[in-house]
């Protein structure tokens, strides 16, 4: 492997991590209205520096949430045209006093860097952001067509970049999608994920009273909209995983026969699994599926909060006029959010006790996404990935959801190519997010080969 610019990124790699750095100390945490200029600041960061490295055409572009982050470099006459995307927004930080060092201080130890963002996503588009400086610097413009598109909405559902996506605009035309934003399936083990199962998230509410009533007064008589939530929760799921929604599995597409032989020889150990990722007794989940099976090709339904009620310090006997849960389900392919969606609204209504009123919403939504193995792009970054890592390329699925990969598709007619550099104990969404230097450095090469590859499609 002799390119010109896999040099350069060998021989920057000290500058590139500490520019990570820089963008990891931006809170920009989209959930929190607080750090709203902080997320429109990682989109400026962001946007100066493609304007630095040569990209053309950088702008912001303005949503109903944070602006995208929209560049484009389109000079390679007669190559494809590459759609780069990622998102700058993060997760908050909580449980802040689990973190060992603070989370938007980068720190590095054991051959990590650890940080909120560190691997989702923000060090995943520096790596990208690199690749593009890499090539511009040693080939005086880039081997291929190249449009960006950052956003900063995705871990709130992504709405303003969907709406966005469904327009179809023309600054989004392009052959194929480029998407890092997901992991190998083990360390040192090149990997592209081909499918991503989808998602609805729903805010379920229960009211009772009109108020909050004195439980000594009205206890008996009154009904509590948190034991009327617990009983709709529980008639939910049983308890062994199988959802109880009338019709919820009808039309599931299961993985083929060939794919579930390649997953069951992946260096796969589930006592591992259990014991460092989990960190649970025993796993659950629907009998006669294995546990990759039950994470990335089979749907599944979780409760993620409930507030509401009296939780502070000492003793307040009241009975609550609501009570609401965050309830999520996960999608695989045969199933639509929408469906899917009305099937439990309607079937929490039907199991709604006496005396008290439900009302479901639907927060956001995301498809469900295969994509085929035998696309010139996606064999492009096998070759890509097996001259950077010395290993043949593993396909698997994610049980997470990247809903832009399904616009994409549905809107844009797209295929994307997800070659994420992440390792499953990264820790994403929790405390002490990391990501590994080697990744990182390796990612970076990964994507000069990726798209000097895809130079050579005709």
């Amino acid at each position: 492997m002799s390119s010109a610019a896999i040099s350069f990124c060998r021989q920057h790699n000290v500058r590139f991590l500490d520019e990570l750095k820089n963008f990891l100390r931006i809170p920009s945490i989209s959930t929190l209205p607080e750090h709203a200029a902080d997320c429109r600041k990682a989109a400026d960061f962001i946007a100066t520096e493609l304007r630095r490295i040569g990209m053309e055409n950088v702008r912001l572009i303005e949503t109903t949430g944070h602006p995208l982050v929209y560049a484009d470099w389109l000079h390679a006459t007669g190559k494809h045209t590459a759609l780069i995307y990622g998102h700058y927004d993060v997760q908050p930080t909580d449980p802040i006093d689990e973190w060992i060092s603070p989370p938007f201080e980068p720190t590095e130890r054991n051959g990590n860097i650890y940080a909120r963002g560190a691997v989702d996503d923000k060090g995943q588009v520096w790596a990208q952001i690199k690749s593009l400086e890499a090539l511009f610097a040693t080939g005086g413009g880039l081997p291929v067509n190249v449009r960006c598109i950052f956003e900063g909405e995705e871990e709130v559902g992504g709405e303003g970049i969907a709406d966005y996506v469904a327009s179809k605009p023309p600054e989004l035309k392009a052959d194929f999608a480029l998407v890092s934003d997901t992991e190998l399936f083990a360390p040192n083990l090149p990997t592209l994920c081909v499918g991503l199962r989808g998602m609805i998230y729903t805010e379920l509410e229960v009211r009772g009273a009109k108020t909050d009533l004195h439980s000594g007064v009205y206890g008996g008589a009154a009904p509590n909209p948190f034991f009327s939530l617990a009983q709709i929760l529980a008639k939910l799921k049983d308890e062994n995983g199988h959802i109880l929604i009338p019709g919820f599995y009808d039309g599931i597409i299961p993985p083929s026969p060939e794919e579930l032989k390649a997953w069951a020889s992946l260096p796969f150990d589930e006592e591992q699994y259990r014991l460092h990722e989990v960190g649970s007794t025993q796993l659950v989940g629907e009998a006669g599926y294995s546990v990759l099976e039950r994470t990335w090709a089979r749907p599944t339904l979780d409760v993620h909060g409930m507030p509401g009620g009296f939780i502070g310090a000492g003793a307040k006997t009241v009975i609550p006029a609501k009570a609401m849960a965050k309830v999520s389900m996960r999608l695989v392919p045969g199933m639509t959010p929408q469906k899917t969606y009305e099937l439990y609204a309607n079937y929490v209504r039907k199991i709604a006790p006496a005396g008290v009123e439900v009302e479901t919403r639907l927060i956001h939504q995301g498809d469900a996404c295969l994509v085929t193995v035998n696309n010139p792009y996606i064999q492009a970054a096998t070759h890509a990935l097996f001259e950077v890592w010395g290993k043949e390329t593993v396909f698997i699925r994610s049980g997470g959801s990247i809903p832009i990969v399904g616009d994409f598709d549905k809107h844009l007619g797209l295929p994307s190519v997800m070659m994420g550099f992440g390792l499953p104990d990264d820790n994403i969404h929790a405390p002490n997010e990391k990501f590994h230097l080697k990744n990182f450095q390796l990612g970076i090469e990964s994507l000069v080969r990726f798209f000097e590859e895809v130079a050579n499609i005709k």
